[in-house]
């Protein structure tokens, strides 16, 4: 086996390092700043900015289709990318994207939503959770009706990530009552302007979610994406996109995380002797390396058979499960390891204790994660002994 990284792929890692390093890192201290006043990390006019000095280079459209002019990248290259996007807090995605489900629209749909949101010139969000549907998402209860042409959309959604600054929602409403979720549901496209409304959800975290209201938003005919009653196979299209991308920005963090450790333990002097040498630091960060050089080759596992056409949702099951938890914990050694000084806000690791909080939770909770693992070795979906043959 050649666990070696291509030449491009390594070109794509060192430019992506690079571009953190200069035009993120610096960042930092104003981005804690602005969030303790209560202010976004970084403004609509700094992110274009970005987006666009990275475009210049190339870095437009990761996952993109060459044909809409993105890159195109491979999940390996993608998630390589992420990883390096992940050592830093500061919240930064390249521009150039949309939501895989909008590529399933007609062409009429393209033109108005497509197109414009991989310019950046239109923002969307994806809405399925509910107050009653979080990991249960067959539970939602949002209502579509049909009055002649048009369809009339009640219900409320809640958690729904940049919902607070889209300007259209891919909202999903039930359509048939006696179907269900299994033929039941429809994927509609709403404008803000055509009558629904957001409020922002307070969280422990710099995430700001929003609860969307639908209160007899009046749609028509042709904004359904997709067909009438097939909106939940759209839905777990877009949740299964890539659960391997959320862990592989954890490397990232972890891998800043632990240098951070390192250079403390290296420095830090207690009793007379440096706490690098104390045998309870040195199992912490020994620990810590473990997991994350374990954590990386999970994400790349998954990545690799997604590459492969291969079906990885196993595979990101456990990347997502072990991420999560490891990273949490790589964490909480590091506050410890910088012990009163680590629990300030002085530093930034109570920044990173908050965010890496969030991936036990969002997008398939640990207890999801370990359902689904349990019940493909259960049912013998997945041997015991691996998928390499």
């Amino acid at each position: 086996m050649d666990f070696s990284l291509s030449t491009e792929e390594r070109e794509v890692r060192d430019w992506v390092r690079t571009f953190v390093q200069r035009e993120l890192v610096p960042r930092e201290q104003d981005v804690l700043r602005r969030e303790r006043a209560g202010e976004p990390g970084l403004t609509g006019e700094e992110l274009t900015e970005l987006r666009l000095k990275a475009k210049e280079s190339g870095f437009w459209g990761v996952q993109t289709p060459e044909e809409y002019g993105g890159m195109g990248l491979s999940a390996v290259m993608t998630a390589l990318l992420e990883a390096e996007l992940g050592r830093t807090f500061v919240q930064f995605s390249f521009g150039g994207s949309a939501d895989n489900i909008l590529f399933h629209a007609n062409e009429e749909q393209k033109q108005r939503y497509l197109l414009p949101t991989i310019a950046g010139e239109r923002k969307s969000c994806f809405a399925i959770t509910e107050p009653g549907a979080g990991s249960d998402a067959k539970a939602i209860r949002a209502s579509a009706r049909k009055d002649g042409s048009d369809w009339i959309i009640n219900g409320e959604k809640t958690f729904i990530t940049g919902g607070n600054e889209a300007d259209f929602t891919m909202v999903f409403a039930i359509t048939d009552q006696e179907k269900g979720a299994d033929g039941g549901v429809t994927c509609f496209l709403v404008d803000r302007d055509m009558g629904w409304r957001s409020e922002y959800i307070d969280t422990m975290g710099e995430w700001g979610p929003a609860a969307l209201v639908f209160e007899d938003v009046r749609v028509p005919e042709s904004q359904v994406l997709g067909e009438v009653g097939q909106g939940f196979a759209l839905a777990m299209q877009w949740i299964g996109r890539g659960r391997y991308l959320l862990p592989a920005r954890a490397i990232g963090s972890c891998e800043r995380l632990i240098s951070m450790a390192i250079e403390h333990a290296n420095t830090r002097e207690t009793f007379g002797a440096l706490i690098a040498e104390r045998q309870a630091i040195q199992w912490m960060i020994a620990d810590s390396g473990v997991e994350l050089e374990a954590l990386r080759w999970l994400v790349l596992h998954a990545a690799w058979q997604v590459d492969s056409g291969m079906d990885s949702r196993h595979a990101q099951s456990v990347a997502k499960l072990y991420g999560g938890t490891k990273a949490n914990e790589i964490v909480d050694r590091v506050m410890q390891i910088h012990g009163g000084m680590g629990y300030t806000r002085e530093l930034p690791i109570e920044r990173w204790y908050r965010e890496l909080r969030l991936l036990r939770i969002y997008e398939g909770t640990d207890e999801i994660q370990r359902r689904t693992i349990a019940r493909n070795l259960l049912k013998g979906h997945v041997k015991v002994s691996g998928s390499l043959g």
